[in-house]
């Protein structure tokens, strides 16, 4: 689509073409396509895991556009809901809705006319299922999460950590049509790591988070007690990862990897709690992404050996 946009603008003026390829670029930034791509990987794989053999073809890409399009949709409400506390944040200054490239208005309708046919595809391509789990995903992480949970508790990732585990069980739902044990530990895996990865890069950006007002966990209890959430969440979280080789959802392949990428993990935790610095819970964060992509990949690796 963006090539689509770059050749049609070598036919208009060049100052509308600098201003449609701006708005295109704003758009794209709206619905956060870095964590839109983890969410479609990590429902893919839900996908594949739950299938005996390959995926239909319709099901596969139905799905994953379906779940895209909401999740770019929950993005760009997240940034509409937020414009004020991007605007004090320095990591978050430089989105659309801070900068005036996008109106709340143009906002809205994007996220509208984006989410809706996300939507659309789900319920007429895939199943109803796999749907209303979608939009109860969407309104968890919109509302629930973005405007409820955030502005009043240090425990808004905690909770609304939910949300964010949902993409694999939307990728079972999707083949299944239904939401077994197995999609559930897919589940609890995100959800686990969810505290660990946010609260590593709260603990370097905690300024930011104390001049916009928003009470993450350092900013309200302390980074030293940050620094023990974390490792204690890591430590769940090695635990529950564990889980799919208890219940013999997995195989020895996925046993290894999780013991190794998890033990990396807890040396980053254990590193921020006795010796912390920003460039460790930079570090930390940064590897949180790869440990959840890593841990995922070798899930599927694990799944079609055993086929």
């Amino acid at each position: 689509m963006l090539k689509f946009f770059a050749l049609s603008a070598e036919f208009l003026p060049e100052s509308t073409a600098r201003t449609l390829s701006s708005r295109v670029r704003a758009v794209v930034a709206l619905t956060k396509p870095r964590v839109v791509t983890l969410i479609v990987f990590t429902a893919v794989i839900g996908m594949l895991l739950a299938a005996p053999g390959m995926v239909p073809l319709q099901i596969l890409l139905a799905a994953t556009l379906g779940i895209a399009l909401v999740a770019g949709a929950a993005a760009a409400v997240n940034c509409l809901v937020e414009r004020k506390i991007d605007a004090r944040m320095k990591r978050t200054s430089w989105r659309p809705l801070p900068r005036g490239d996008l109106t709340p208005l143009q906002t809205v309708i994007f996220a509208g006319a984006v989410g809706g046919f996300g939507l659309w595809v789900l319920l007429h391509y895939v199943n109803a299922l796999t749907m209303w789990l979608t939009l109860a995903t969407f309104v968890g992480y919109a509302v629930v999460y973005t405007v409820i949970l955030k502005p009043l508790t240090p425990q808004n990732i905690v909770i609304g950590g939910a949300s964010g585990a949902m993409p694999p069980v939307l990728g079972w739902a999707a083949v299944t049509g239904d939401v077994t044990t197995e999609a559930m530990l897919l589940f609890l895996i995100i959800f686990a790591w969810t505290p660990p990865h946010f609260w590593s890069l709260a603990l370097y950006r905690t300024e930011d988070y104390a001049k916009a007002g928003v009470p993450m966990l350092p900013v309200t209890h302390g980074k030293d007690y940050t620094r023990l959430q974390v490792l204690l969440y890591t430590l769940i979280l090695f635990g529950v990862s564990l889980l799919p080789y208890a219940v013999r959802m997995s195989g020895w392949l996925y046993l290894a990897a999780a013991v190794v990428l998890g033990l990396v993990y807890i040396g980053y935790a254990v590193r921020i709690y006795i010796a912390y610095s920003d460039r460790l819970a930079r570090g930390c964060f940064r590897y949180s992404i790869v440990y959840l992509a890593a841990l995922f990949a070798a899930l599927l690796v694990d799944h079609y050996l055993a086929l």
